[in-house]
């Protein structure tokens, strides 16, 4: 059975209402005025040194407090990273059909691989990934391929399928020679039809059924 690889923020969980507390208790405590919940979603997607780098822009912060402020906001984002953070419907029944089907599971994400890990086992989805890759662990981030190949690797190889949310997940699996399948109800901002796709769906209820006919 195809290795099948998720992608997380805005694909398996929104977790951006947990990002916007960690982004505005640091920022706040430097004198600089909260982000809404839609520019901090605006933000996300390239990993947590660029999300800050986004967010010193708009509040325009010297960029030689980048690595002080990125090591706060994952501080403060490890430090309680899940109890605003939802899975969305129809995740876990999808994971658990995929395994039992034979489907080695793996997990792809731009977000600090230790944080990962914590949200992973503070929602209870550990168990179900046969390898889980965040980013800090290579010296690239995706839309770069590598963290994908790295992963399909740790499931023993072969042909995969990724899916995902957003643009830079659709750039990540054309660069990584992937189907992609694409969920719709994260935290793109092009239109659905203008990504390169096998398929889009709004529900896990038909993930099983897309990930069959690839």
């Amino acid at each position: 059975m195809k290795p099948v690889i998720f992608d997380l923020d805005g694909t398996l969980i929104d977790s951006v209402p947990d990002i916007q507390a960690a982004l505005n208790g640091v920022f706040t405590a430097e004198g600089l005025a909260a982000f809404d919940l839609p520019t901090v979603t605006s933000f996300v997607g390239n990993g947590l040194p660029t999300l800050v780098t986004r967010a010193m822009a708009a509040r325009g912060v010297e960029e030689s407090q980048h690595e002080r402020l990125t090591a706060d906001v994952l501080a403060a984002y490890t430090a309680d990273s899940s109890s605003r953070t939802v899975i969305y419907p129809g995740v876990v029944a999808a994971l658990q059909a995929l395994r039992a089907a034979g489907h080695p599971l793996g997990l792809c994400t731009n977000k600090p691989e230790s944080a990962a890990r914590v949200i992973l086992d503070q929602l209870g989805l550990t168990g179900l990934f046969g390898a889980v890759l965040g980013g800090g662990r290579l010296p690239v981030l995706k839309p770069d391929p590598a963290p994908l190949h790295h992963v399909i690797a740790e499931l023993g190889g072969g042909p995969a399928i990724y899916v995902g949310d957003s643009e830079v997940d659709a750039e990540t699996a054309v660069a990584a020679g992937v189907p992609f399948l694409l969920y719709t109800e994260g935290y793109r901002k092009t239109p659905v039809e203008a990504l390169p796709q096998q398929a889009a769906f709004s529900h896990y209820d038909a993930l099983a059924g897309l990930v069959a006919g690839q």
